[in-house]
């Protein structure tokens, strides 16, 4: 092994595991001990978002916008839905009822979309 490659595994070996993962504003910070069951839902929901909003691009704007925002989309459905198990403000409660019709009519729009629209 090289001199460069040998600091750059002890580089990583010494960062905290929580700075080896990619971030999306914060949103992935590694898991407190003994978290409530909505942050446990809230970080899974988040990080099947994140992982199904990494498509393979096909140089189709308007394709790659809609196969970006369908997971993205099902993210918020994914919170509101943790909301609506586990908050109890009525505001919060109803905006995520709202959330959830409003997502769940542009997916259906966005999978239309692809269904009617060819690849390039």
């Amino acid at each position: 092994m090289t001199r460069l490659a040998l600091a750059l595994a002890a580089a990583l070996i010494a960062l905290p595991a929580a700075a080896q993962r990619p971030h999306h504003g914060g949103h992935g910070a590694a898991p407190a001990a003994q978290e409530p069951a909505s942050t446990r839902e809230f970080r899974a929901a988040n990080e099947r978002m994140h992982r199904d909003m990494n498509i393979r691009f096909t140089g189709n704007a308007d394709r790659d916008f809609a196969a970006g925002m369908i997971p993205h989309h099902q993210g918020a459905i994914d919170m509101a839905r943790v909301v609506l198990r586990h908050g109890s403000d009525p505001e919060i409660r109803a905006l995520a009822e709202s959330i959830i019709r409003a997502q769940e009519a542009e997916i259906a729009q966005l999978r239309a979309f692809l269904a009617r629209t060819q690849p390039r």
